[in-house]
């Protein structure tokens, strides 16, 4: 069950935060050539002062993604969905691109837990949650 983390220090409108979750499902399922009825998806709002990049100046508005998903993926494919996500990020929620971090968890398969199963490792265009 890969886990999307995404943390902001501002605060988004709810109809916003709908865009961006199916958005972010959409993308992942796309580039990650996946269903999405496995995936977890946080979206973590703080305020100002809250959260640092050493890049950016104190209290500008900034997005740390933290993308747990299962091993598998080349780097290439891992690289497309981190930029999908720097513009999903910037045109829904305006940070700046350069104010965003991207740092990705691989994991095999059998460490993602449903109530009916874990899940095997990852091939392209899988299902892992049958209908």
């Amino acid at each position: 069950m890969p886990h999307l983390q995404f943390e902001i220090n501002r605060k988004v409108d709810p109809e916003v935060k709908e865009k961006f979750i199916t958005s972010v499902l959409k993308i992942f399922g796309d580039v990650m050539q996946t269903d999405t009825s496995h995936v977890a998806v946080s979206l973590r709002e703080h305020d100002d002062g809250n959260l640092s990049l050493g890049r950016t100046n104190y209290q500008d508005p900034i997005c740390l993604m933290n993308l747990d998903i299962r091993a598998g993926r080349e780097i290439e494919k891992r690289r497309q969905l981190a930029t999908e996500y720097f513009i999903l990020v910037n045109t829904l929620f305006n940070i700046d691109k350069e104010n965003q971090y991207v740092t990705f968890t691989e994991h095999k398969g059998e460490d993602f837990h449903l109530i009916e199963k874990y899940l095997k490792g990852w091939v392209a265009n899988d299902k892992p949650v049958p209908d």
